[in-house]
Protein backbone atom coordinates (compact mmCIF):
# COMPACT_ATOMS: atom_id res chain seq x y z
CA UNK A 1 0.00 0.00 0.00
CA UNK A 2 1.63 3.31 -1.35
CA UNK A 3 1.20 6.04 1.88
CA UNK A 4 2.62 9.69 2.72
CA UNK A 5 2.38 10.81 6.10
CA UNK A 6 0.55 14.27 6.88
CA UNK A 7 1.72 16.51 9.83
CA UNK A 8 -1.61 17.82 12.25
CA UNK A 9 0.96 19.42 13.92
CA UNK A 10 2.83 16.78 17.37
CA UNK A 11 1.95 13.74 15.28
CA UNK A 12 1.95 12.13 12.10
CA UNK A 13 -0.69 10.13 10.24
CA UNK A 14 -0.23 7.93 7.51
CA UNK A 15 -2.60 8.71 3.88
CA UNK A 16 -3.39 6.17 1.73
CA UNK A 17 -2.98 7.37 -1.96
CA UNK A 18 -4.20 6.05 -5.69
CA UNK A 19 -2.36 2.97 -6.67
CA UNK A 20 -3.04 0.59 -9.35
CA UNK A 21 -2.05 -2.40 -7.11
CA UNK A 22 -5.39 -1.73 -5.35
CA UNK A 23 -7.75 -2.22 -8.42
CA UNK A 24 -10.19 -4.93 -6.96
CA UNK A 25 -10.74 -7.43 -9.20
CA UNK A 26 -14.43 -7.62 -8.19
CA UNK A 27 -15.01 -4.39 -10.35
CA UNK A 28 -15.11 -6.63 -13.68
CA UNK A 29 -18.88 -7.56 -12.14
CA UNK A 30 -19.75 -4.55 -13.35
CA UNK A 31 -19.39 -5.49 -16.75
CA UNK A 32 -21.64 -8.96 -16.20
CA UNK A 33 -23.99 -6.39 -14.65
CA UNK A 34 -24.26 -4.19 -17.89
CA UNK A 35 -23.96 -6.34 -20.59
CA UNK A 36 -26.92 -8.95 -18.44
CA UNK A 37 -29.00 -5.57 -19.09
CA UNK A 38 -28.24 -4.86 -22.15
CA UNK A 39 -29.28 -8.38 -23.01
CA UNK A 40 -32.16 -7.68 -21.30
CA UNK A 41 -33.31 -4.79 -22.88
CA UNK A 42 -32.69 -6.16 -26.35
CA UNK A 43 -34.77 -9.75 -25.39
CA UNK A 44 -37.40 -6.68 -24.42
CA UNK A 45 -37.14 -5.18 -27.90
CA UNK A 46 -37.38 -8.62 -29.02
CA UNK A 47 -40.70 -9.65 -27.45
CA UNK A 48 -42.62 -6.74 -26.57
CA UNK A 49 -40.92 -4.13 -29.39
CA UNK A 50 -39.64 -1.61 -26.87
CA UNK A 51 -35.65 -0.91 -25.50
CA UNK A 52 -33.85 -2.69 -28.02
CA UNK A 53 -31.73 0.25 -29.00
CA UNK A 54 -31.48 1.05 -25.04
CA UNK A 55 -29.99 -2.44 -24.99
CA UNK A 56 -27.73 -2.09 -27.87
CA UNK A 57 -25.99 1.34 -26.19
CA UNK A 58 -25.57 -0.41 -23.02
CA UNK A 59 -24.29 -2.94 -24.38
CA UNK A 60 -21.83 -0.95 -26.30
CA UNK A 61 -20.73 0.85 -22.85
CA UNK A 62 -20.35 -3.04 -21.07
CA UNK A 63 -17.65 -3.62 -23.70
CA UNK A 64 -15.94 0.10 -23.49
CA UNK A 65 -16.23 -0.78 -19.39
CA UNK A 66 -14.86 -4.21 -20.14
CA UNK A 67 -11.93 -2.86 -22.50
CA UNK A 68 -11.28 -0.19 -19.78
CA UNK A 69 -10.83 -2.82 -17.07
CA UNK A 70 -8.90 -5.40 -18.41
CA UNK A 71 -6.37 -2.79 -19.45
CA UNK A 72 -5.95 -1.33 -15.71
CA UNK A 73 -5.84 -4.85 -14.30
CA UNK A 74 -2.67 -5.91 -17.03
CA UNK A 75 -1.01 -2.65 -15.76
CA UNK A 76 -1.97 -3.95 -12.50
CA UNK A 77 -0.17 -7.40 -12.82
CA UNK A 78 2.57 -6.26 -14.96
CA UNK A 79 3.61 -3.28 -12.20
CA UNK A 80 2.34 -5.42 -9.05
CA UNK A 81 2.23 -9.14 -9.96
CA UNK A 82 2.34 -10.10 -6.16
CA UNK A 83 -0.81 -8.15 -5.59
CA UNK A 84 -2.39 -10.19 -8.29
CA UNK A 85 -1.41 -13.41 -6.86
CA UNK A 86 -2.40 -12.37 -3.19
CA UNK A 87 -5.63 -11.92 -4.72
CA UNK A 88 -5.94 -15.13 -6.86
CA UNK A 89 -4.84 -16.76 -3.90
CA UNK A 90 -6.98 -15.09 -1.25
CA UNK A 91 -9.76 -18.09 -0.11
CA UNK A 92 -12.62 -15.12 -1.18
CA UNK A 93 -11.14 -12.58 -3.30
CA UNK A 94 -10.10 -15.40 -5.75
CA UNK A 95 -13.50 -16.43 -6.51
CA UNK A 96 -14.25 -13.03 -7.98
CA UNK A 97 -11.85 -14.24 -11.09
CA UNK A 98 -14.80 -15.86 -12.74
CA UNK A 99 -16.05 -12.10 -13.23
CA UNK A 100 -13.99 -12.14 -15.82
CA UNK A 101 -14.61 -15.16 -18.01
CA UNK A 102 -18.48 -14.89 -17.23
CA UNK A 103 -17.81 -11.19 -18.96
CA UNK A 104 -16.40 -12.57 -21.48
CA UNK A 105 -19.32 -15.02 -22.66
CA UNK A 106 -21.78 -12.17 -21.62
CA UNK A 107 -20.21 -10.11 -23.99
CA UNK A 108 -19.57 -12.37 -27.19
CA UNK A 109 -23.51 -12.50 -26.61
CA UNK A 110 -23.47 -8.64 -26.94
CA UNK A 111 -21.24 -8.75 -29.68
CA UNK A 112 -22.83 -11.59 -31.83
CA UNK A 113 -25.63 -9.97 -34.05
CA UNK A 114 -23.07 -7.54 -35.02
CA UNK A 115 -19.35 -9.93 -35.43
CA UNK A 116 -20.40 -13.30 -35.79
CA UNK A 117 -16.85 -13.73 -35.74
CA UNK A 118 -16.10 -11.27 -32.25
CA UNK A 119 -18.83 -13.36 -30.73
CA UNK A 120 -17.25 -16.67 -31.61
CA UNK A 121 -13.97 -15.82 -30.72
CA UNK A 122 -14.82 -14.32 -27.14
CA UNK A 123 -16.96 -17.05 -26.47
CA UNK A 124 -14.56 -20.06 -27.03
CA UNK A 125 -11.82 -18.10 -25.09
CA UNK A 126 -14.53 -17.24 -22.22
CA UNK A 127 -15.47 -20.94 -22.45
CA UNK A 128 -11.67 -22.18 -21.81
CA UNK A 129 -10.69 -19.52 -19.24
CA UNK A 130 -14.16 -20.64 -17.62
CA UNK A 131 -13.51 -24.54 -17.38
CA UNK A 132 -9.80 -23.87 -16.33
CA UNK A 133 -10.58 -21.61 -14.06
CA UNK A 134 -13.66 -24.06 -12.54
CA UNK A 135 -11.03 -26.73 -12.35
CA UNK A 136 -8.67 -24.76 -10.70
CA UNK A 137 -10.98 -24.01 -7.81
CA UNK A 138 -12.18 -27.67 -7.22
CA UNK A 139 -8.65 -28.69 -6.98
CA UNK A 140 -7.88 -25.84 -4.35
CA UNK A 141 -10.77 -26.74 -2.53
CA UNK A 142 -10.24 -30.42 -2.69
CA UNK A 143 -7.21 -29.85 -0.87
CA UNK A 144 -8.52 -29.46 2.31
CA UNK A 145 -8.16 -27.32 5.07
CA UNK A 146 -10.39 -23.88 4.45
CA UNK A 147 -12.45 -22.46 7.15
CA UNK A 148 -15.78 -23.11 7.02
CA UNK A 149 -16.22 -19.39 7.36
CA UNK A 150 -15.16 -18.80 3.83
CA UNK A 151 -18.03 -20.63 2.31
CA UNK A 152 -19.80 -17.42 1.23
CA UNK A 153 -22.22 -16.37 -1.64
CA UNK A 154 -19.11 -15.69 -4.07
CA UNK A 155 -18.05 -19.26 -4.01
CA UNK A 156 -20.31 -20.22 -6.62
CA UNK A 157 -19.31 -17.46 -9.23
CA UNK A 158 -16.55 -19.98 -11.10
CA UNK A 159 -19.47 -22.75 -10.56
CA UNK A 160 -22.25 -20.69 -11.75
CA UNK A 161 -19.70 -19.02 -14.88
CA UNK A 162 -19.50 -22.78 -16.70
CA UNK A 163 -23.87 -22.38 -16.74
CA UNK A 164 -22.87 -19.16 -18.57
CA UNK A 165 -21.20 -21.64 -21.49
CA UNK A 166 -24.70 -22.55 -22.88
CA UNK A 167 -26.57 -19.38 -21.86
CA UNK A 168 -24.05 -17.71 -24.51
CA UNK A 169 -23.12 -20.46 -26.84
CA UNK A 170 -26.32 -22.94 -26.96
CA UNK A 171 -26.46 -21.50 -31.14
CA UNK A 172 -22.62 -21.56 -31.63
CA UNK A 173 -22.35 -23.57 -34.67
CA UNK A 174 -19.04 -25.52 -34.54
CA UNK A 175 -19.34 -29.45 -34.75
CA UNK A 176 -18.42 -29.98 -30.73
CA UNK A 177 -20.12 -27.17 -29.02
CA UNK A 178 -23.64 -29.19 -28.48
CA UNK A 179 -21.22 -31.33 -26.80
CA UNK A 180 -18.99 -29.01 -24.62
CA UNK A 181 -22.35 -26.94 -23.80
CA UNK A 182 -24.16 -30.29 -22.38
CA UNK A 183 -20.40 -30.60 -20.24
CA UNK A 184 -20.62 -27.03 -19.14
CA UNK A 185 -24.04 -27.57 -18.00
CA UNK A 186 -22.74 -30.95 -16.04
CA UNK A 187 -20.59 -29.51 -14.38
CA UNK A 188 -22.27 -26.07 -13.52
CA UNK A 189 -24.57 -27.77 -12.47
CA UNK A 190 -23.19 -30.10 -9.97
CA UNK A 191 -21.10 -27.57 -8.51
CA UNK A 192 -23.53 -25.24 -7.63
CA UNK A 193 -25.78 -27.79 -5.94
CA UNK A 194 -22.43 -29.13 -3.74
CA UNK A 195 -21.61 -25.36 -3.01
CA UNK A 196 -25.17 -23.83 -2.48
CA UNK A 197 -25.73 -26.75 0.51
CA UNK A 198 -22.62 -25.76 1.88
CA UNK A 199 -23.02 -22.19 1.88
CA UNK A 200 -25.93 -22.13 2.98
CA UNK A 201 -24.99 -24.13 6.25
CA UNK A 202 -22.27 -21.66 6.53
CA UNK A 203 -25.34 -19.03 6.51
CA UNK A 204 -27.50 -20.64 8.86
CA UNK A 205 -24.92 -22.11 11.67
CA UNK A 206 -21.72 -19.37 10.90
CA UNK A 207 -21.67 -15.68 12.01
CA UNK A 208 -23.52 -13.03 9.83
CA UNK A 209 -21.75 -11.85 6.87
CA UNK A 210 -20.17 -8.65 7.59
CA UNK A 211 -21.92 -5.49 6.30
CA UNK A 212 -19.31 -5.20 3.16
CA UNK A 213 -20.17 -8.63 1.71
CA UNK A 214 -23.95 -8.53 2.29
CA UNK A 215 -24.88 -7.40 -1.55
CA UNK A 216 -22.95 -10.88 -2.39
CA UNK A 217 -26.24 -12.53 -0.69
CA UNK A 218 -27.72 -11.84 -4.41
CA UNK A 219 -25.59 -14.75 -5.77
CA UNK A 220 -27.75 -16.92 -4.64
CA UNK A 221 -30.42 -16.57 -6.92
CA UNK A 222 -27.88 -16.96 -9.83
CA UNK A 223 -27.39 -21.22 -9.92
CA UNK A 224 -31.17 -20.81 -10.96
CA UNK A 225 -31.58 -18.03 -12.91
CA UNK A 226 -28.91 -18.87 -15.29
CA UNK A 227 -29.75 -22.39 -14.60
CA UNK A 228 -32.98 -21.66 -15.87
CA UNK A 229 -31.21 -19.70 -19.26
CA UNK A 230 -28.86 -22.38 -19.37
CA UNK A 231 -31.54 -25.08 -19.41
CA UNK A 232 -34.07 -23.65 -21.64
CA UNK A 233 -31.33 -22.49 -24.23
CA UNK A 234 -30.03 -25.99 -24.34
CA UNK A 235 -33.17 -28.36 -24.64
CA UNK A 236 -35.12 -25.49 -26.75
CA UNK A 237 -38.24 -25.73 -24.20
CA UNK A 238 -39.42 -24.25 -21.01
CA UNK A 239 -41.23 -27.55 -19.04
CA UNK A 240 -42.27 -28.17 -15.54
CA UNK A 241 -38.32 -27.99 -13.96
CA UNK A 242 -37.54 -25.04 -16.27
CA UNK A 243 -40.43 -23.42 -14.35
CA UNK A 244 -39.28 -24.50 -10.63
CA UNK A 245 -36.03 -22.84 -11.56
CA UNK A 246 -37.77 -19.55 -12.73
CA UNK A 247 -39.87 -19.39 -9.74
CA UNK A 248 -37.47 -20.21 -6.97
CA UNK A 249 -35.01 -17.95 -8.24
CA UNK A 250 -37.71 -15.35 -8.06
CA UNK A 251 -38.98 -16.11 -4.73
CA UNK A 252 -35.42 -15.94 -3.80
CA UNK A 253 -35.00 -12.07 -5.28
CA UNK A 254 -38.18 -11.13 -3.14
CA UNK A 255 -36.89 -12.88 0.19
CA UNK A 256 -33.07 -11.62 -0.77
CA UNK A 257 -34.20 -7.70 -1.38
CA UNK A 258 -35.16 -7.44 2.08
CA UNK A 259 -31.87 -8.24 3.86
CA UNK A 260 -29.62 -6.33 0.85
CA UNK A 261 -31.10 -3.40 -0.05
CA UNK A 262 -30.52 -1.83 3.24
CA UNK A 263 -29.12 1.55 4.10
CA UNK A 264 -26.87 0.51 7.05
CA UNK A 265 -24.70 -1.46 4.38
CA UNK A 266 -22.24 1.50 2.43
CA UNK A 267 -21.32 1.89 -0.90
CA UNK A 268 -18.31 -0.62 -2.56
CA UNK A 269 -17.74 -2.36 -5.35
CA UNK A 270 -18.79 -5.17 -3.54
CA UNK A 271 -22.48 -3.37 -4.49
CA UNK A 272 -21.76 -4.86 -8.28
CA UNK A 273 -22.51 -8.52 -7.00
CA UNK A 274 -26.20 -7.90 -6.94
CA UNK A 275 -26.02 -6.57 -10.69
CA UNK A 276 -25.49 -9.66 -12.87
CA UNK A 277 -27.93 -12.07 -10.49
CA UNK A 278 -30.76 -9.66 -11.13
CA UNK A 279 -30.04 -9.66 -14.46
CA UNK A 280 -29.78 -13.36 -15.15
CA UNK A 281 -33.40 -13.13 -13.41
CA UNK A 282 -34.72 -10.46 -15.33
CA UNK A 283 -33.65 -12.11 -18.63
CA UNK A 284 -34.95 -14.89 -17.25
CA UNK A 285 -38.71 -13.31 -16.35
CA UNK A 286 -38.73 -12.10 -20.02
CA UNK A 287 -38.49 -15.33 -21.53
CA UNK A 288 -40.92 -16.95 -19.48
CA UNK A 289 -43.32 -14.48 -19.61
CA UNK A 290 -43.55 -14.86 -23.59
CA UNK A 291 -43.25 -17.95 -23.26
CA UNK A 292 -46.69 -18.49 -20.62
CA UNK A 293 -48.11 -14.97 -22.49
CA UNK A 294 -49.72 -13.84 -18.85
CA UNK A 295 -49.92 -10.45 -18.21
CA UNK A 296 -49.01 -10.91 -14.27
CA UNK A 297 -45.45 -12.47 -15.72
CA UNK A 298 -44.87 -9.48 -18.01
CA UNK A 299 -45.42 -7.27 -15.63
CA UNK A 300 -43.24 -8.88 -13.19
CA UNK A 301 -40.65 -8.84 -15.82
CA UNK A 302 -41.04 -5.78 -16.37
CA UNK A 303 -40.48 -4.88 -12.59
CA UNK A 304 -37.18 -6.65 -12.43
CA UNK A 305 -35.97 -4.77 -15.22
CA UNK A 306 -36.91 -1.31 -13.96
CA UNK A 307 -35.26 -2.50 -10.82
CA UNK A 308 -31.94 -3.32 -12.18
CA UNK A 309 -32.07 -0.65 -14.73
CA UNK A 310 -32.48 2.06 -11.82
CA UNK A 311 -29.88 -0.09 -9.78
CA UNK A 312 -27.32 -0.16 -12.16
CA UNK A 313 -27.56 3.36 -13.03
CA UNK A 314 -26.97 4.88 -9.59
CA UNK A 315 -24.35 2.33 -8.91
CA UNK A 316 -22.40 3.37 -12.21
CA UNK A 317 -21.68 7.39 -11.00
CA UNK A 318 -21.36 6.05 -8.04
CA UNK A 319 -18.55 4.16 -8.75
CA UNK A 320 -16.94 6.60 -11.39
CA UNK A 321 -17.10 9.24 -8.09
CA UNK A 322 -15.45 6.96 -5.95
CA UNK A 323 -12.69 6.14 -8.98
CA UNK A 324 -12.11 9.59 -9.61
CA UNK A 325 -12.11 11.00 -6.10
CA UNK A 326 -9.28 8.65 -5.06
CA UNK A 327 -11.32 6.51 -2.68
CA UNK A 328 -11.61 3.15 -4.84
CA UNK A 329 -7.87 2.42 -5.68
CA UNK A 330 -6.91 3.61 -1.87
CA UNK A 331 -8.50 1.20 -0.46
Amino acid sequence: MNTVYASTGAAARPVRTPSMRNLPINLFGAVMGLAGLALAWRLSGQYFGMGGALGEAIGALAGLVFVVLAVGYLAKWVKHPEAVKAEFNHPIASNFFGTVTIAMLLLSAVAAPHSQWLGQALWVLGSLLTVLLAGLVVSRLLAGGHEAANAVPVWLIPGVATLDIPVTGAHMPMAWAAQFNMFALAVGATLALIFYTRIFARLVHQPALAKGMVPSLMVLIAPFAVGFLAYTNLFGEIDRFASVLFYFALFLFVVLSFKVFRRDVPFSPAWWAISFPIAALSNAALKYAHAQGSTVLMVIAAVILLFLTVALTVLLPKTLGSLFSGKLLAN
